[in-house]
């Protein structure tokens, strides 16, 4: 039997934005469930708090039969991240997608001031960021809009995430990790630093995508998803792996065999 899979969203979006994957995994027989955060989507109007969204994900976990791959993207990353850390036994494996930035330096650097002008805006700039994935995104546009953009949630998002100590999160965690970025995206400052804490690691840039890699490049992006999820059903929970000594740097990737 196939492991579940649970899908977290990125800041702004909603469970809409995972439809490309949802349609896959489901047509394959994957039980799968994209949730919505706090302050998000179908959940506009909640106020975000990071111990919410953890809630969240492992109560999705938990529809699903107890144990999930759980796959974010952006603050979805950050929020997979966390849940891995305090729940990993819940968590069979962990696919983090560009994430792979410090939010201390990045929220800061990348989103509060661009937050401070476009809460200025009578939309809070919501027109702005629709035109703008509308142009980027392609076929993409329409799965990631139609559950709203949630601009409101920014500000609080930004608060409770800025702080979280991500890489001591990650290597709380012993399980299979993977780290997927686009090759084009501005958040892979820091992938080396988060491979590294991790236990049992890959990590994979995936050609022609940018921040959005699940909607940039969704098949490929797809079909990671499926192997992290074959991969992640043959490790037993109660026997993590070894971090080995020597990195395999040919393929980016830290592991041990299954066991």
């Amino acid at each position: 039997m196939s492991l579940p899979i649970v899908l977290v969203h990125g800041l702004r979006f909603s469970s809409s934005m995972w439809r490309p994957q949802l349609d896959r995994l489901t047509d394959l027989g994957r039980d799968t469930i994209a949730c919505d955060l706090p302050g998000h989507g179908s959940r506009r109007g909640e106020d975000f708090t990071l111990d919410g969204a953890v809630q969240t994900v492992t109560d999705a976990i938990d529809t699903l039969g107890g144990r999930a791959l759980v796959v974010g993207l952006s603050l979805g990353g950050f929020v997979a991240i966390a849940t891995a850390a305090a729940h990993p036994h819940k968590t069979a494996g962990l696919v983090a997608a560009g994430c792979t930035a410090r939010p201390v330096q990045t929220l800061a650097q990348v989103y509060r001031i661009p937050t401070a002008l476009l809460d200025r805006l009578p939309d809070k700039g919501h027109a702005v960021n629709e035109r703008f994935h509308r142009l980027t995104l392609g076929d993409g546009a329409k799965a990631a809009l139609d559950g709203g953009l949630a601009m409101e949630a920014a500000r609080a998002v930004i608060d409770e995430v800025a702080d979280m100590d991500v890489l001591s999160a990650l290597g709380a965690y012993p399980g299979p990790v993977w780290l997927i970025n686009g090759s084009r995206d501005h958040f892979r400052i820091h992938e080396k630093r988060f491979f590294d804490a991790c236990a049992d690691a890959r990590l994979l840039n995936v050609p022609r995508a940018g921040h959005l890699v699940s909607l940039d490049q969704p098949d490929n992006f797809t079909r990671i998803v499926i192997d992290a999820a074959d991969v992640a059903s043959l490790r037993r929970p109660s026997n993590p792996p070894r971090r080995p000594t020597t990195p395999m740097l040919d393929d980016h990737s830290r592991q041990d065999p299954a066991p």
